[in-house]
């Protein structure tokens, strides 16, 4: 029983702490500290997830790499299990799809009264039979690093190693870095996707 599991316990035990982290319904706003981290990682794809998986921020590479804009409002865990767009482009889907699942599972447990996402995960089980069957299996995960492989219909392949970055008084909120090896292709094709995405901005 790995460290996630004991906590997730110590989440499915503690119900007064659960009520008190669950009761607030006002959207999150992003951590200034984690804009600013993000502004100085222009150089490779970055987002910033709330505690439902919704995307809080990103900058300008993610959606070059991911073929969606993820605009802030949006729901990365939607993207992941109803946009296409992402099985198309996420070689190695079912590991980080699954992964997903998980890290949902853990957020319930310390969440159990918010009912946003609770209902998110009762339609993605009811509706996705992988959902439903990784729900299943009872698997909890905290936040940790998945290798992602995407296949660029450009580009061509790319391998990202995924950092998670949490600041310490914003603990709901995570800096998902997508890293790759120093002078790997992957690396060597992220200039060229930037420049790409400056051409077409206004």
């Amino acid at each position: 029983m790995g460290p996630e599991h004991f906590s997730h316990l110590h989440d499915l035990a503690a119900p007064t702490a659960r009520q008190r982290s669950a009761t607030p319904t006002a959207a999150q706003r992003p951590d200034p500290g984690l804009l600013r981290l993000m502004q100085v990682l222009d150089h490779v794809p970055v987002l910033l997830l709330g505690h439902r998986g919704e995307v809080l921020a990103r900058n300008a590479l993610l959606p070059e790499v991911l073929g969606r804009p993820l605009e802030p409002g949006s729901s990365f865990v939607r993207y992941i299990f109803q946009d296409p767009v992402a099985r198309e482009r996420i070689v190695n889907w079912a590991d980080f799809a699954s992964a997903t699942v998980a890290t949902m599972r853990r957020e319930i447990a310390r969440r159990p009264y918010d009912n946003r996402l609770v209902a998110l995960m009762g339609e993605l089980r009811a509706s996705d039979e992988d959902v439903a069957r990784w729900w299943d299996d009872h698997t909890v995960r905290d936040y940790a690093s998945v290798t992602k492989r995407v296949e660029h219909p450009t580009a061509g392949p790319m391998s990202f190693n995924i950092e998670i970055v949490c600041a310490p008084h914003e603990p709901d909120q995570r800096l998902i870095v997508y890293t790759a090896e120093p002078d790997s292709p992957t690396a060597r094709l992220l200039p060229i996707l930037a420049s790409w995405n400056a051409a077409v901005s206004p």
